[in-house]
């Protein structure tokens, strides 16, 4: 059986509920889940809501908080960060080939002394992938960005061929082994500026970046197309024109695919050696403890883990 694991994320968020939510699903998906976080938190909420543990899921207890809701503290911090370290341990030992991870506070690893912007960066770093992306999937949209969580002012400096060609390369392995049996995918790039520059009217950047990274990507057989207005792109990919789109920095990527995959899109990260996913949400401190939150990007997060693992 598949072994899986699972990181708690923030305590003081919304993960201990969405966790104990999906504890139904969890039970029918044939894997093995190893749990890590804090044993009696997430035994006190099972109780709470009534639920049960499943069967195929097992605690690595790493904390002993005592925790209230939205309000996240110095050692809920450094519990969070436990929790991934001791993930990413495993996973060096073999022990796990995927990854899910609750949501955590970005603050909160700078807290910890922590040099990392996200889950992304501290897992790519750690388990010493040469390049990775963060990607978004969903059931309508699947996307992939080239600078994910840096100033929007930045943008145009670190955007480059090389970045374009390598993000595009990691989608087409993606989509590989999503499903082997296709073989005509198309991978869509947005340009930087409005209308795509216009040939150099609105910006530079489509005529010395992105279109010679479209080019040496087709040289090296990967089937990248564009770039393309954003403004109609999302519409035409929508339509089934392309199988997977590369946004160019967060926003431009992130506003369409969350207004169609808020409640139900998993976050994934390509090119790392094992498969991992998570909610495409955060902590959401304002609902914590409410008994509001909504544990379907956790649960397809869970599911798009299952099914990669096994084809990783």
């Amino acid at each position: 059986m598949i072994k899986l694991g699972i990181t708690l994320g923030d305590p003081a968020g919304v993960s201990l509920e969405i966790l104990v939510k999906s504890f139904s699903e969890l039970a029918k998906i044939k894997a093995w889940f190893i749990l890590f976080g804090d044993e009696l938190l997430i035994r006190e909420e099972t109780r709470r809501r009534k639920k049960t543990l499943p069967p195929n899921l097992s605690i690595i207890n790493l904390s002993s908080l005592k925790v209230s809701p939205g309000y996240p503290t110095y050692e809920s911090h450094i519990a969070m960060t436990r929790y991934i370290k001791e993930a990413i341990s495993a996973i060096n030992r073999g022990e796990i080939r995927g990854l899910i991870t609750l949501p955590i506070n970005k603050e909160g690893l700078k807290v910890a002394g922590l040099p990392y912007r996200g889950h992304t960066e501290w897992l790519a770093k750690e388990l010493e992938a040469s390049t990775y992306a963060m990607a978004f999937y969903g059931k309508r949209l699947r996307l992939a960005l080239i600078t994910t969580h840096i100033p929007l002012r930045k943008v145009p400096y670190e955007i480059t061929k090389n970045k374009v060609v390598e993000v595009a390369k990691l989608v087409f392995d993606f989509l590989r082994r999503l499903s082997s049996k296709k073989r005509d995918y198309k991978i869509a790039l947005c340009g930087l500026n409005p209308h795509a520059g216009e040939s150099g009217l609105l910006g530079d950047e489509e005529e010395k970046i992105l279109k010679p990274a479209v080019f040496e990507a087709k040289e090296n057989g990967i089937p990248l197309y564009g770039p393309f207005p954003a403004d109609s792109l999302f519409y035409w990919t929508l339509q089934g024109r392309f199988d997977f789109l590369v946004a160019l920095y967060h926003d431009q990527g992130l506003i369409p695919f969350k207004m169609l995959h808020f409640r139900d899109g998993v976050n994934l990260t390509l090119g790392l050696p094992i498969v991992r996913t998570s909610p495409v949400h955060g902590t959401a401190y304002d609902i914590a403890g409410k008994g509001e939150a909504d544990p379907t990007s956790f649960i397809e997060a869970v599911k798009l883990a299952t099914r990669l693992a096994k084809k990783w």
